[in-house]
């Protein structure tokens, strides 16, 4: 029984235990290119959200580390066979009513521990602030907290060389042979405002990719998935920790 996973803990355990943070990992189902799980999301939510844990706790901080959440914003792929959406509003029904229960029992501070690129929680968050203005939340992607360059040669955002490395390490007989995968090619928008990032709208994924992966997953491999996973759950980690110790009526300087 691992203390800081509310999947596994007690209420003998919980009984007179004060936690200081809890955190969400958010995912999706969806496919991932022709070789990886629908899963792919919740599998990574929940082995960085219980690596980082482990090293928060053992560190001395109060968290607890929620059960994923397995759904998440597919609109841009709703005609990708199977691919489960949760419109935003839903998303945000489901943290009131969540949150409503970390403030009842005295948990102070909300992490999102987002997996998933379709999840954006910023105003969603900023809603659920009005309504429990003596709490704090924040949100994180675990996915952009490293240099992705060190660890990988091909970069993408779905089913790439990142997210293949981590399955193989994580669940390898979920994994097909890569020469079963797709090559992740995306194209890109023509409109040259969004291709250059500074104007926005929806992917439709059936239109930017024949495979539904975003990056070459060719060069991926579980020991670069396993160094990955190291090192993201560590600077997670520490993110965990920093909420933990902060002061919520003295956090600038």
């Amino acid at each position: 029984m691992r203390p800081y996973i509310l999947a596994e803990t007690n209420w003998k355990a919980l009984k007179e235990e004060k936690i200081e943070l809890a955190v969400l990992p958010w995912g999706a189902t969806e496919a991932h290119n022709y070789h990886l799980p629908y899963g792919t999301d919740v599998y990574e939510a929940d082995a960085i959200g219980a690596a980082a844990g482990k090293i928060a706790w053992e560190a001395g901080a109060k968290v607890m580390i929620l059960p994923t959440i397995p759904f998440g914003v597919n609109t841009g792929q709703a005609d990708i066979y199977l691919d489960m959406n949760l419109n935003p509003s839903t998303q945000l029904a489901i943290l009131k009513d969540l949150v409503a229960v970390l403030h009842r029992q005295g948990i102070p501070k909300l992490l999102i521990l987002n997996s998933h690129g379709g999840n954006d929680f910023k105003t969603i968050l900023r809603e659920i602030g009005l309504l429990f203005p003596d709490m704090f939340f924040s949100t994180c992607n675990w996915f952009q907290a490293m240099d992705k360059p060190k660890y990988f040669e091909h970069m993408g955002d779905h089913a790439d060389e990142m997210e293949t490395s981590l399955i193989m390490h994580l669940h390898g007989h979920l994994v097909l042979p890569l020469e079963e995968a797709g090559d992740g090619k995306e194209k890109k928008s023509k409109v040259k405002a969004i291709r250059e990032g500074w104007a926005w709208a929806e992917r439709k994924w059936s239109m930017v990719s024949e495979d539904t992966g975003i990056g070459n997953p060719k060069a991926s491999s579980a020991e670069k998935g396993e160094r990955f996973l190291k090192d993201a759950s560590k600077k997670i980690a520490e993110l965990m920790i920093e909420l933990t110790e902060m002061d919520i009526n003295d956090r600038y300087e």
